[in-house]
């Protein structure tokens, strides 16, 4: 068991850090495993400073499965919007990050995993991962909106959302596939079937420029 530095610093960053060390109880002990006392041995802190942050072990485990679902969405969206250029260029960062550390890594599958095998009997995490995919698919349609106007191309409200849920379905099954077998694809193929998917749903190019 790694202990992690508690930095006595901000509320928030206490709290983040009291998060990481749940990720880190939950990646090696499951959510049963993960006791209270156990990610207080791995923050450096007491019991009894954890319930000061958190009123329960079940708001803590929340709060663990929404920064999981944050850090797959933040990183994506983070990478295109530093892009800064073209709505194509964008979109084509937007995909591509999905299947690059740390979004396609075997530890955040089996912490999604986890946690996806709860949400039919916890209403809390059914949830927080629908917050987390609509957020995901949002921000993916108005890339793809953005891109089609870009192109010369307009489609309906309601064509941009079909098309949002058949290239983010896509984009999940690559992704699984690449987080469990990863040894199966050449560096850079699950991005480029991806990319190459998307190009032909959309008749666009996604091509990098020059």
């Amino acid at each position: 068991m790694t202990r992690r530095p508690f930095h006595h610093e901000s509320e928030e960053t206490r709290r983040q850090d009291l998060v990481a060390a749940t990720l880190d109880a939950i990646a090696e002990s499951g959510l049963r495993g993960a006791t209270v006392r156990e990610i207080a041995e791995r923050a450096g802190v007491t019991p009894g400073l954890i319930r000061h942050y958190f009123v329960s072990k079940e708001l803590m485990f929340q709060a663990a499965y929404r920064a999981v679902m944050l850090t797959m969405f933040e990183t994506a969206d983070h990478a295109a919007e530093a892009e800064g250029r073209d709505a194509l260029s964008r979109l084509r960062v937007f995909v591509v990050a999905n299947f690059k550390p740390p979004i396609i890594d075997p530890r955040n599958l089996s912490l999604w995993a986890t946690f996806i095998s709860q949400i039919a009997v916890d209403p809390s995490l059914a949830a927080i991962h629908r917050e987390g995919y609509l957020a995901f698919r949002d921000r993916l349609e108005a890339h793809i909106g953005a891109a089609l106007e870009e192109s010369g191309r307009n489609l309906a409200p309601g064509e941009l959302r079909y098309m949002a849920i058949a290239i983010n379905g896509l984009m999940d099954g690559l992704w699984l596939e690449g987080s469990i077998a990863a040894d199966l694809f050449g560096e850079g193929e699950l991005a480029h079937v991806a990319l190459t998917s998307v190009e032909r749903l959309l008749g666009i190019s996604l091509a990098e420029k020059k």
